[in-house]
Protein backbone atom coordinates (compact mmCIF):
# COMPACT_ATOMS: atom_id res chain seq x y z
CA UNK A 1 0.00 0.00 0.00
CA UNK A 2 0.84 3.32 -1.03
CA UNK A 3 0.22 5.89 1.86
CA UNK A 4 1.69 9.18 1.73
CA UNK A 5 0.81 12.73 4.93
CA UNK A 6 1.03 15.87 2.82
CA UNK A 7 1.69 19.09 3.97
CA UNK A 8 2.35 22.21 1.85
CA UNK A 9 0.53 25.54 2.68
CA UNK A 10 -1.31 25.96 5.86
CA UNK A 11 -1.13 23.54 8.81
CA UNK A 12 -3.53 21.26 7.01
CA UNK A 13 -2.53 17.60 6.69
CA UNK A 14 -3.79 15.50 3.11
CA UNK A 15 -3.26 12.01 3.04
CA UNK A 16 -2.45 9.69 -0.51
CA UNK A 17 -3.87 6.34 -0.28
CA UNK A 18 -3.03 3.92 -3.27
CA UNK A 19 -3.37 0.33 -4.40
CA UNK A 20 -0.03 -0.01 -5.83
CA UNK A 21 -0.98 -2.73 -8.30
CA UNK A 22 -3.88 -1.58 -9.78
CA UNK A 23 -2.93 2.61 -9.42
CA UNK A 24 -6.60 3.21 -7.72
CA UNK A 25 -5.94 5.90 -5.24
CA UNK A 26 -8.00 7.99 -2.87
CA UNK A 27 -6.60 11.71 -1.66
CA UNK A 28 -8.22 12.35 2.20
CA UNK A 29 -8.84 15.83 3.08
CA UNK A 30 -7.48 17.62 0.03
CA UNK A 31 -7.28 20.92 1.87
CA UNK A 32 -4.75 23.51 0.74
CA UNK A 33 -2.36 20.80 -0.26
CA UNK A 34 -4.59 20.28 -3.89
CA UNK A 35 -1.21 21.43 -5.53
CA UNK A 36 1.23 19.16 -4.25
CA UNK A 37 -1.31 16.30 -4.36
CA UNK A 38 -1.77 16.64 -8.46
CA UNK A 39 2.16 16.27 -8.39
CA UNK A 40 2.50 13.18 -6.73
CA UNK A 41 -0.40 11.72 -7.97
CA UNK A 42 0.86 12.07 -11.37
CA UNK A 43 4.08 11.18 -10.52
CA UNK A 44 3.42 7.85 -9.32
CA UNK A 45 0.72 7.11 -11.97
CA UNK A 46 -1.99 6.80 -9.70
CA UNK A 47 -5.28 7.07 -11.12
CA UNK A 48 -7.76 9.09 -8.37
CA UNK A 49 -10.88 6.90 -7.68
CA UNK A 50 -12.15 8.85 -4.71
CA UNK A 51 -11.86 11.97 -2.54
CA UNK A 52 -12.65 11.30 1.34
CA UNK A 53 -13.56 14.57 3.29
CA UNK A 54 -13.52 13.71 7.05
CA UNK A 55 -15.77 16.15 7.81
CA UNK A 56 -17.36 18.95 5.83
CA UNK A 57 -15.28 22.06 6.98
CA UNK A 58 -14.11 24.04 4.22
CA UNK A 59 -10.42 23.89 4.98
CA UNK A 60 -10.71 20.40 4.72
CA UNK A 61 -12.87 20.22 1.41
CA UNK A 62 -11.64 23.02 -0.59
CA UNK A 63 -9.64 21.76 -3.56
CA UNK A 64 -12.81 18.31 -4.13
CA UNK A 65 -13.41 20.58 -7.39
CA UNK A 66 -10.37 20.93 -8.59
CA UNK A 67 -9.47 17.15 -7.85
CA UNK A 68 -12.55 15.92 -9.11
CA UNK A 69 -12.69 17.88 -12.37
CA UNK A 70 -8.78 17.04 -13.28
CA UNK A 71 -9.18 12.94 -12.68
CA UNK A 72 -12.87 12.84 -12.76
CA UNK A 73 -13.00 11.34 -9.30
CA UNK A 74 -15.74 10.47 -6.55
CA UNK A 75 -16.40 12.57 -3.37
CA UNK A 76 -17.27 10.68 -0.61
CA UNK A 77 -18.59 12.28 2.98
CA UNK A 78 -20.36 10.82 5.67
CA UNK A 79 -23.99 10.69 5.02
CA UNK A 80 -24.83 13.85 7.31
CA UNK A 81 -22.41 15.91 5.31
CA UNK A 82 -23.85 19.00 3.16
CA UNK A 83 -20.89 18.75 1.21
CA UNK A 84 -21.46 17.82 -2.54
CA UNK A 85 -20.80 14.60 -3.17
CA UNK A 86 -21.01 11.40 -5.18
CA UNK A 87 -21.11 8.71 -2.06
CA UNK A 88 -22.80 8.71 1.00
CA UNK A 89 -21.40 6.54 3.94
CA UNK A 90 -21.85 5.65 7.51
CA UNK A 91 -19.99 3.76 10.55
CA UNK A 92 -18.62 0.43 9.53
CA UNK A 93 -18.51 1.28 5.79
CA UNK A 94 -15.75 -0.08 3.47
CA UNK A 95 -14.21 2.05 0.75
CA UNK A 96 -11.63 -0.24 -1.67
CA UNK A 97 -8.92 0.70 -3.57
CA UNK A 98 -7.46 -2.48 -5.29
CA UNK A 99 -6.52 -5.00 -2.48
CA UNK A 100 -6.38 -1.94 -0.51
CA UNK A 101 -10.08 -1.45 2.31
CA UNK A 102 -10.37 1.84 4.04
CA UNK A 103 -13.17 1.63 6.86
CA UNK A 104 -15.03 4.32 8.24
CA UNK A 105 -15.50 5.20 11.62
CA UNK A 106 -18.50 7.32 12.50
CA UNK A 107 -17.10 10.02 14.67
CA UNK A 108 -18.72 13.07 15.33
CA UNK A 109 -18.68 15.82 17.51
CA UNK A 110 -16.18 18.14 16.28
CA UNK A 111 -18.67 17.64 13.58
CA UNK A 112 -22.17 15.71 13.19
CA UNK A 113 -20.41 14.52 9.84
CA UNK A 114 -17.11 13.94 11.67
CA UNK A 115 -15.44 10.49 10.50
CA UNK A 116 -12.24 8.64 10.96
CA UNK A 117 -10.63 6.54 8.57
CA UNK A 118 -9.07 2.96 9.53
CA UNK A 119 -6.70 1.17 6.60
CA UNK A 120 -3.53 -0.98 6.97
CA UNK A 121 -2.98 0.10 10.68
CA UNK A 122 -3.47 3.67 10.19
CA UNK A 123 -5.92 5.86 11.79
CA UNK A 124 -6.71 8.97 9.59
CA UNK A 125 -8.63 10.73 12.25
CA UNK A 126 -9.24 14.85 10.84
CA UNK A 127 -10.27 16.95 13.58
CA UNK A 128 -11.48 14.60 16.01
CA UNK A 129 -8.16 13.98 17.19
CA UNK A 130 -4.87 15.47 16.98
CA UNK A 131 -1.56 14.97 18.71
CA UNK A 132 -2.20 15.95 22.05
CA UNK A 133 -5.26 17.32 22.28
CA UNK A 134 -8.90 16.90 20.52
CA UNK A 135 -10.90 18.80 18.02
CA UNK A 136 -12.77 22.06 19.45
CA UNK A 137 -16.71 21.11 19.84
CA UNK A 138 -17.84 25.02 20.26
CA UNK A 139 -18.57 25.19 16.73
CA UNK A 140 -21.88 25.12 14.90
CA UNK A 141 -23.20 21.33 14.89
CA UNK A 142 -20.37 20.62 17.34
CA UNK A 143 -21.30 18.12 20.72
CA UNK A 144 -19.09 17.49 23.49
CA UNK A 145 -21.71 14.68 24.17
CA UNK A 146 -20.81 13.14 21.10
CA UNK A 147 -16.95 13.85 21.04
CA UNK A 148 -16.77 12.16 24.34
CA UNK A 149 -18.34 8.79 23.09
CA UNK A 150 -16.34 8.97 19.70
CA UNK A 151 -12.84 9.37 21.71
CA UNK A 152 -13.55 7.26 25.20
CA UNK A 153 -15.76 4.88 23.42
CA UNK A 154 -14.67 4.15 20.33
CA UNK A 155 -11.03 5.80 19.01
CA UNK A 156 -9.54 4.74 23.03
CA UNK A 157 -10.99 1.11 22.55
CA UNK A 158 -8.66 0.74 19.30
CA UNK A 159 -5.91 -1.84 19.08
CA UNK A 160 -2.74 0.70 20.87
CA UNK A 161 -0.43 -0.21 18.38
CA UNK A 162 -2.75 1.67 15.30
CA UNK A 163 -1.22 4.71 14.15
CA UNK A 164 -2.54 7.95 14.57
CA UNK A 165 -2.44 10.27 11.57
CA UNK A 166 -4.46 14.23 12.23
CA UNK A 167 -6.13 16.73 9.90
CA UNK A 168 -3.71 19.29 11.38
CA UNK A 169 0.07 19.58 12.74
CA UNK A 170 -0.66 20.96 16.12
CA UNK A 171 0.88 18.64 17.89
CA UNK A 172 4.63 17.93 19.06
CA UNK A 173 4.54 15.47 16.09
CA UNK A 174 3.17 14.60 12.67
CA UNK A 175 2.01 11.47 14.19
CA UNK A 176 1.37 9.34 16.61
CA UNK A 177 -0.26 5.82 17.92
CA UNK A 178 -3.06 5.11 20.13
CA UNK A 179 -0.88 3.79 22.91
CA UNK A 180 0.71 7.08 23.28
CA UNK A 181 -2.18 9.18 22.92
CA UNK A 182 -4.07 7.21 25.92
CA UNK A 183 -0.69 8.04 27.79
CA UNK A 184 -0.27 11.48 27.22
CA UNK A 185 -3.56 13.07 25.80
CA UNK A 186 -5.62 14.71 27.96
CA UNK A 187 -8.22 14.38 25.81
CA UNK A 188 -8.25 10.56 26.20
CA UNK A 189 -7.94 10.47 29.91
CA UNK A 190 -10.77 8.40 31.44
CA UNK A 191 -13.46 10.33 33.32
CA UNK A 192 -16.78 11.14 33.34
CA UNK A 193 -18.47 12.55 30.77
CA UNK A 194 -19.54 15.81 32.97
CA UNK A 195 -16.44 16.01 33.79
CA UNK A 196 -15.05 16.07 30.11
CA UNK A 197 -18.05 18.65 29.23
CA UNK A 198 -16.29 20.55 31.77
CA UNK A 199 -13.04 20.73 30.20
CA UNK A 200 -14.46 21.39 27.38
CA UNK A 201 -16.52 24.52 28.77
CA UNK A 202 -13.65 25.71 30.55
CA UNK A 203 -10.86 25.29 27.26
CA UNK A 204 -13.68 27.21 25.19
CA UNK A 205 -13.70 29.83 27.48
CA UNK A 206 -10.11 30.10 27.94
CA UNK A 207 -9.81 30.36 24.23
CA UNK A 208 -12.09 33.34 24.01
CA UNK A 209 -10.97 35.30 26.34
CA UNK A 210 -7.14 34.87 25.31
CA UNK A 211 -8.00 36.08 22.09
CA UNK A 212 -10.22 38.87 23.27
CA UNK A 213 -7.19 39.88 25.30
CA UNK A 214 -4.69 39.53 22.19
CA UNK A 215 -6.96 41.42 20.27
CA UNK A 216 -7.41 44.05 22.25
CA UNK A 217 -3.87 44.62 23.75
CA UNK A 218 -1.98 43.88 20.81
CA UNK A 219 -1.30 44.61 17.23
CA UNK A 220 -1.21 41.05 16.19
CA UNK A 221 0.90 41.98 12.81
CA UNK A 222 3.26 42.94 14.96
CA UNK A 223 3.77 39.78 16.74
CA UNK A 224 6.09 36.91 15.64
CA UNK A 225 7.88 34.01 17.24
CA UNK A 226 6.40 31.66 20.00
CA UNK A 227 3.84 33.92 21.03
CA UNK A 228 1.95 34.24 17.17
CA UNK A 229 2.29 30.58 17.08
CA UNK A 230 0.11 30.63 20.85
CA UNK A 231 -2.29 32.72 19.24
CA UNK A 232 -2.42 30.95 15.91
CA UNK A 233 -3.02 27.79 17.91
CA UNK A 234 -5.59 29.78 19.91
CA UNK A 235 -8.01 31.18 17.20
CA UNK A 236 -8.06 27.78 16.01
CA UNK A 237 -9.22 26.44 19.29
CA UNK A 238 -6.16 24.11 18.92
CA UNK A 239 -5.47 24.50 22.76
CA UNK A 240 -7.82 22.12 24.40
Amino acid sequence: MFFKQVKYRGDNFSYIIADEASGEAAVVDPSFNVGAVIRILKDQNFRLRYIINTHGHLDHKVGNRILKKAFNSKIVVHKLSRTNHDVSVDDGDVVRLGTVTIKVLHTPGHTPDSICLLTDGKLLTGDTLFVGKCGRTDLPGGSSEDMYASLLQKIAKLDGKIEVYPGHDYGSSKSSTIAKEKQANIALRDRTLQQFILSMQTHSLLNRLLVSFVNRVYDTSMISGPVERLIQLTQRGAIS
